[in-house]
């Protein structure tokens, strides 16, 4: 028996993920489709490129009354690359199954949008400020939605779009099905949690913050030097295809110039500054691997979902310290082997500290040479005390016999007494 069929999906999706060359689910598939088909609310911990897109789209579509012309499935994403690419992968499934799909974001027309939006789609895949200008516009009903999706909820909230999310989640009917999924799991997305979900299943499949197919390291290195290295290591690594993440879109513009400049790279960038139709076009050259060196500011960091990627360089520690584990995901996924690289300058010291223990990993650290100046460190063991072995005070010491801190000889002497 097919395995994905055991899992609930049905033939005709089987069938089609089949001809796609996908035939065994991934450990997120396994655990969220049978929950999902359930109807239970959902929280999904997943690292970047695990096939999460497919957990929620193959029930989802599944469970669509394509008879019934209304929106029933309501899916919200981060940036307009992550729609646009989740909407790309619904497609397919959806025209088999019959299913009417709309992608709103921003960057189009609302005339266009209007149209779409007109045919009552069974799904729509959308970023939260497009979605809620719809709302205001009174184009975008909400009243028979099923089931609402977050998908990369941590970006979405560290974007600030909180109370946008929950002002959509109020449009739909309160009882509805809540699929949350995320690499991350901050405060804000476990109280959106509590407030909306009930009694909801909780997938951790991901074994730590960062995959074990990407070789992290860091070059120490100064500001004056940090661009003759970088230029450096992408000569003598010549990777197949890379991304060069920056903290600013002023940054990346100014990197990419310098880049297309000093070396024989097909070099590009892309950044808020560009429109939308810019940052497609840049999109589509790189998945056809025509760009070898992509510049990047953080607006690409959950957007991008493309092979081939075999390097990620951050040109500087982000700010936002999530933004390191989506940054470094672009590389090593599906079981691929991938290498990023960070560079560090002396006044970074506060920030890589902190960095290493939001990921709870000790990078090793090399010099501009290429000199190992730490090695990484495994998980340090808890430290058990033994008698003997340091006697700061007896109290201490017979805390570690466990005897709760009182001294023995203390009380027999009060005894005595």
């Amino acid at each position: 028996m097919n395995v994905f069929a055991a899992l609930g999906v049905n033939e005709t999706l089987t069938k089609l993920l089949k001809t796609q060359g996908i035939k065994t689910p991934t450990p997120i598939q396994m655990s969220a489709i049978p929950n999902a088909f359930k109807g239970r609310d959902l929280i999904g911990r997943s690292q970047t490129g695990t096939g999460k897109t497919l957990a929620y789209l193959l029930p989802v579509i599944q469970r669509v009354e394509t008879d019934k012309a209304m929106t029933q499935v309501l899916i919200m994403t981060p940036t307009r690359e992550l729609a646009k690419q989740v909407f790309d992968v619904m497609r397919p499934f959806a025209i088999e199954c019959g299913v009417n799909g709309a992608d709103i974001i921003g960057g189009r027309t609302i005339e266009n949008q209007l149209q779409k939006l007109k045919r009552d789609p069974h799904v729509i895949i959308g970023t939260p400020g497009r979605l809620l200008d719809h709302i205001r516009r009174k184009s975008l009903d909400l009243s028979n939605v099923k089931t609402v999706i977050l998908d990369e909820a941590d970006q979405m909230l560290a974007n600030g779009f909180r109370e946008d999310i929950e002002a959509l989640i109020d449009e739909t009917p309160k009882k509805r099905q809540l699929l949350l999924f995320s690499a991350t799991m901050p405060d804000d997305a476990k109280r959106l949690a509590r407030k909306y979900m009930h009694h909801p299943a909780f997938l951790d499949v991901a074994e730590k913050a960062t995959a074990s197919t990407v070789e992290q390291r860091i070059y120490e290195t100064t500001l004056p030097r940090k661009f003759k290295l970088l230029v450096r290591h992408l000569t003598e690594m010549n990777p197949y295809m890379a991304v060069v993440f920056t903290n600013t879109r002023e940054e990346a513009h100014e990197l990419a110039g310098k880049l297309q400049e000093e070396t024989d790279f097909i070099v590009d960038e892309i950044h808020g500054d560009m429109s939308q139709s810019q940052r497609n076009q840049v999109i589509r050259e790189f998945e056809k691997a025509r760009i070898q060196v992509l510049v990047a500011s953080d607006i690409a960091a959950r957007g991008l979902d493309v092979e081939g990627i075999t390097h990620v360089f951050n040109y500087g520690i982000p700010r936002n310290l999530e933004y390191y584990i989506h940054r470094i995901g672009r590389t090593g996924r599906a079981g691929t082997k991938g290498i990023a690289i960070t560079y560090a300058t002396p006044e970074d010291g506060f920030l890589l500290r902190k960095l290493e223990k939001s990921i709870e990993e000790t990078i090793t650290r090399y010099d501009e040479k290429g000199n190992v100046r730490r090695v990484k460190a495994g998980k340090p063991k808890k430290k058990v005390v033994t008698p003997g072995m340091y006697k700061p005070t007896k109290k201490k010491e017979h805390k570690a016999l466990g005897h709760k801190g009182r001294n023995m000889r203390q009380k027999r002497k009060k005894e005595k007494k």
